[in-house]
């Protein structure tokens, strides 16, 4: 059994513990808890019968070898920070999304790992959602063809309540906007599909919550392939969550994925259908409690399989960095009003090119 200890105890400490505690993680159990603030640490450990603690270094050097996985739960702000100087205790590392806000900050937490040997894994759950799992089984099988175009949707609610419960919530410096926070999920599905991005523009502003970052905001993303691709996202709809949806457009195949959660197939038409097509609207849909969905059991299974039996992981630290760095791209277009280019092209450099009459020697 591998030990998991969470650093976190917010909001979606409760899942990742809640999974760990009920045993629905197959070889993996929780051993400790921990957060900075020791009264929610203290009803995270008796809700759940572990040890707790305020501080994670203390907690590691306490439980030593009953925690092989660290679980990093904490403010997107936070999670460099705690990465690298965690990562000397030799546990494999688990850390919520985004993996960090800046670029700088996820090259020293894979390096940071690299030299202490441990995996580095970066939770992006909605994969593992069975509507979206089907989907890419069919894009993986080429039945989209040359992918056209594909948009994703977050028309979630957060009203004031919720930025109001942490002082974090919301700031530049701790949690960033729609795009960094709610809508990175699915930043990641889109690029998964579409491929390389090269350029995005974007615009945002800051509709109704009392906010430093924004909650409502567009992309439009080219990608090398061709396709592009489009994220509306807003924390803005009232009264209630209104969609979080993918919907992919090829030469020979469209997928949209609706609900709250990208949880159920609206649309699956392919131009070469199979007898399964039919009843896959029905049949591989699901209904979710929240917009988490259920990707994380499956998710977390990943991760153990891969420190157990060395197989690949879904999302390791190189993976998770590549939607950090378009979501990055995001709000430098948004703060020049720019579009802006992901990938440096030469436009000078002669080297690997065909030189017409220059000096060969």
């Amino acid at each position: 059994m591998l030990g998991f200890a969470l650093i976190g105890c917010g909001r979606i400490g409760i899942r990742h513990a809640e999974l760990l505690a009920a045993g629905a993680i197959e070889g993996a159990r929780l051993t400790a808890v921990c957060d900075i603030q020791r009264d929610r640490a203290k009803e995270f450990g008796e809700k759940f019968g572990v040890p707790y603690f305020q501080h994670a270094e203390d907690m590691l050097m306490h439980m030593g070898d009953k925690v092989d996985v660290v679980s990093i739960l904490t403010p997107s702000g936070n999670h460099a920070e705690l990465t690298v100087k965690l990562a000397r205790f030799g546990k494999h590392i688990i850390v919520e999304k985004p993996m960090a806000l800046t670029l700088e900050d996820a090259d020293d937490m894979i390096r940071a790992c690299d030299q202490s040997g441990i995996k580095l894994f970066v939770v992006k759950q909605n994969r593992c959602n069975v509507p979206v799992v089907k989907t890419r089984e069919a894009f993986e099988a080429g039945r989209f063809g040359k992918m056209v175009m594909g948009t994703v949707r977050v028309r979630w609610m957060r009203d004031q309540s919720y930025y109001d419960q942490d002082s974090w919530r919301g700031t530049w410096e701790q949690d960033g906007g729609v795009f960094a926070n709610q809508a990175s999920h699915h930043v990641d599905l889109l690029e998964w599909f579409l491929g390389e991005p090269v350029s995005v523009y974007a615009t945002a502003r800051t509709a109704l919550a009392k906010i430093e970052t924004e909650d409502t905001g567009v992309a439009v993303i080219r990608f090398r392939g061709g396709a592009i691709g489009v994220v509306e996202a807003t924390t803005a709809v009232r009264p209630k969550n209104l969609e979080g949806s993918l919907s992919l457009m090829g030469e020979t195949g469209t997928v949209e994925i609706g609900g709250f959660a990208v949880n159920e197939i609206k649309t699956w038409a392919f131009s070469n259908p199979v007898p399964e097509d039919g009843e896959i609207t029905q049949k591989f849909s699901v209904n979710p409690p929240d917009v988490y969905g259920f990707g994380h059991r499956a998710y977390l299974n990943n991760c153990v399989a891969t420190i157990r039996d060395g197989g690949h992981a879904l999302v390791d630290g190189l993976e998770g960095r590549k939607s950090l760095e378009l979501i990055a791209a995001i709000y430098e277009s948004i703060a020049t009003g720019q579009e802006i280019k992901l990938r440096f092209e030469t436009a000078h450099s002669k080297l690997g090119r065909h030189l017409v009459g220059g000096n060969r020697s």
